[in-house]
């Protein structure tokens, strides 16, 4: 770095650090993750719509992965746009850009301080997150082993690595977001809609998840990165999603300061500022575009090719559920050979029309067990209902005549998750 960045750099860093918002988010960060798990322990409830938040109780790997999950979804968008959103719209807000520019730095230097200044406190409240949610768990809850999203059993040791992989992983959407506030920030001169744009952003991309069963749109929306560590946790692990979404986020990051830095070059600070009550004509402006922007996304989420098919959530359902009952068996205390299978037939249908897409399944999974006699097996029909996501994760539950209680008795007298209540799987969608 030269001079003039760093000396950017290392104002931006004070002042950063020295803002009431910054010491608030850092301490969210920190002590967020112990309250949320310590809430847990003294009550019987868990957040079972999140995946794996049915085991928070059982492994303190769960509660580190499950806020991961919010915090890719809402939390880290809300933050980075707190600590980037107005880093340079301030500048317009307090009139210092001739000021600065003509008896510090050059405009590079400026952007390049700002920008390393605003991912470099971003990262850390990252870290601060993952090694957090990490402790609260592991203090709070044990190291125990976790159930993965294909049922199979994982040691700590394996958990610990995939859950440190996890959070690495957040790193790239986390700096997309970051890049895509600096970019309000410069676009807009306003501190307000670089604070709040990231925000409506991952609401948009959170409402386009729910609609659509192409998989283009997607995976080119800002946030789906923070859903590639789900394939790591599958018996069979995949990793097409993860890399075609972190390359998404590299796009992004490219892009959003790729724009930020030609505005921003080429902005006018010589001349006289207008003055004058600010009209309504940009503001209807930009909401009109942002709406028609939404819009297209909406139509173009049905296009290429469809992730969550019928072959393909059975395919994932039968031997996941082969994984949790065979576990559920042991846990009652019964033998269960190593690598032993049951005889399933899984037949899955919609109550709509269209039998592709995310969301409502039902599905029936036949089993059939040997018995001695005339009849060689009896069948014993399970039926669940499947909430399927657009990334290839879904939710499977049963009511409990078919397959118990939320918890059962293990072979020491220990209420335990009844494995076969509630069943989280993913599938690779490409």
């Amino acid at each position: 770095m030269r001079g003039g960045v760093r000396g950017v750099f290392r104002v931006e860093r004070r002042k950063l650090a020295a803002q009431l918002a910054t010491r608030v988010l850092a301490l969210v960060c920190l002590v967020g993750p112990f309250a949320f798990a310590a809430i847990l322990n003294v009550q019987n409830g868990t957040p079972a719509d999140t995946l794996l938040g049915v085991w928070v109780h059982s492994s303190g790997f769960a509660i580190s992965l499950v806020v991961l999950g919010f915090a890719g979804a809402w939390g880290f968008p809300l933050v980075v746009g707190v600590l980037a959103g107005d880093m340079f719209s301030s500048e317009d807000r307090y009139g210092t850009w001739k000021t600065v520019l003509t008896r510090s730095c050059s405009r590079r230097d400026m952007f390049a301080g700002k920008l390393l200044a605003a991912m470099t406190f971003s990262l850390g409240l990252v870290a601060l997150t993952a090694l957090s949610s990490l402790l609260a768990g592991l203090l709070l809850v044990g190291d125990q082993s976790l159930v993965g999203l294909g049922g199979a059993v994982l040691s700590p040791g394996h958990c610990l690595i995939l859950v440190l992989a996890s959070w690495l992983v957040s790193v790239l959407p986390v700096l997309a977001f970051t890049s895509l506030a600096v970019l309000f920030s410069v676009a807009t001169r306003n501190g307000i809609v670089g604070v709040l744009g990231t925000g409506l952003v991952a609401l948009v991309t959170q409402l386009l998840d729910l609609i659509g069963k192409g998989v283009l749109v997607h995976m080119l929306l800002i946030g789906s990165a923070f859903d590639g560590w789900q394939g790591l946790f599958t018996t069979h692990p995949f990793y097409g999603p993860l890399a075609v979404e972190s390359i998404v986020s590299v796009g992004w990051i490219v892009a959003c300061l790729g724009a930020s830095w030609l505005i921003l070059r080429r902005r006018d600070f010589a001349g006289t500022p207008a003055t004058g009550r600010p009209g309504w004509i940009r503001p209807v402006r930009v909401v009109a575009v942002f709406l028609v922007v939404i819009a297209l996304l909406a139509i173009a989420s049905n296009w290429g090719p469809v992730g969550v098919t019928r072959a393909r959530l059975r395919g994932s359902l039968t031997p996941t559920f082969n994984n949790v009952a065979l576990l559920q068996q042991r846990l009652l205390g019964r033998k269960v050979r190593a690598g032993a299978k049951l005889n399933i037939v899984t037949t899955c249908f919609r109550r709509t029309s269209t039998q592709q897409g995310p969301g409502d399944w039902t599905c029936t999974l036949d089993v059939f067990i040997p018995t001695l006699g005339e009849n060689p097996f009896q069948q014993a029909p399970v039926t669940y209902d499947v909430s399927v996501q657009s990334d290839g994760c879904y939710k499977a539950e049963s009511p409990p005549a078919f397959v118990g209680q939320q918890t059962i008795r293990d072979t020491q007298k220990h209420q335990v998750v009844n494995p076969l209540f509630v069943i989280y799987g993913c599938f690779d969608t490409l």
